[in-house]
């Protein structure tokens, strides 16, 4: 099996001189976390099928949300259509060859702690023939004939934050413990849902000015002895963790099989599951099951 068996085609692209919204409404279109960035302008939507196509580097939906932080303050103060993809992306990403190994992808994704490799034809030709993602490895690894169960490789440290928690909060944990989801808990401590840097960086990008989200409440009073509720006003408050966590929350046993991880991973479009047996005792992650494909 080589990587041209198992790559995604076509790739989604957009200029460099394109602003960030049209990359959020392509990813949200399309339902993909990056995009590769070309050089020259496009007056229609491309793909990695259009001729000449040479990656200048790539653009995540996390790239955006994180850099956007880091940008020049003349940056930061601009609403997202006004801000070119140049100033998120990242510049001359590592690509790949479409002879190459399952098993090369995944050490140079993990190695690099990136999620997605351009595949170009070949050292001479760096035309853009499409994109292998820890997706599409894990899909490959879906596929094979393997016993390792779920409590072989799940990570045991995980970071829980409450379901009215701020989420300025949410995020402060997430970069405090240097992870990349974070699972939402009731007052019983139950699980409810899970938020990862991809759900923080699509809420912020449905923010025309890029700032944290927020919602309107409807401020009411009982005007009458039936209750019927008169609003009286709106009122703009910062959302917390609930309004933005992913639900229903899908988790998995410490003896599942790795292979059926892979396959809801698969099939729900999910980097991470929740471990749980009694109590929640793990997640095992996308990079996990990499691991596990460079270990075989």
């Amino acid at each position: 099996m080589k990587v041209k068996d198992i790559m995604s085609s076509p790739v989604y692209l957009i200029a460099s001189n394109e602003p960030i919204s049209r990359a959020r409404n392509l990813m949200l279109k399309h339902g993909i976390s990056r995009l590769v960035v070309i050089e020259n302008d496009m007056t229609k939507e491309a793909t990695s099928r259009s001729p000449e196509v040479i990656p200048i580097g790539v653009v995540t939906k996390t790239d955006i949300s994180e850099r956007l932080d880091q940008a020049e303050p003349k940056w930061r103060r601009r609403p997202i259509g006004n801000i070119p993809i140049s100033v998120v992306m990242s510049l001359d990403p590592l690509t790949i060859y479409p002879d190459a190994t399952p098993r090369q992808a995944a050490e140079i994704l993990l190695e690099n702690n990136i999620s997605g490799l351009p595949v170009i034809r070949s050292k001479t030709d760096r035309n853009l023939i499409g994109i292998i993602t820890k997706l599409d490895l894990i899909r490959y690894y879906s596929t094979l004939d393997d016993t390792t169960v779920v409590n072989d490789i799940m990570e045991q440290f995980f970071v829980t934050v409450h379901r009215h928690h701020s989420i300025s909060h949410v995020i402060h944990e997430m970069k405090s413990n240097e992870v990349d989801r974070t699972i939402v808990v009731d007052d019983s401590n139950q699980p409810v849902g899970a938020i990862t840097k991809t759900d923080l960086a699509m809420n912020r990008m449905t923010n025309p000015e890029g700032g944290l989200p927020s919602k309107d409440v409807k401020m009411a009073r009982k005007n009458h002895t039936g209750g019927e509720k008169v609003f009286r006003s709106v009122k703009e408050v910062s959302m917390v963790a609930e309004d933005i966590m992913s639900t229903p929350i899908i988790t998995l046993s410490k003896n599942s099989s790795v292979i059926d991880a892979a396959k809801i991973m698969v099939d729900q479009r999910i980097s991470g599951i929740l471990v749980v047996d009694d109590e929640i005792t793990g997640i095992v992650y996308a990079k996990n099951i990499i691991q596990a494909i460079i270990a075989r």
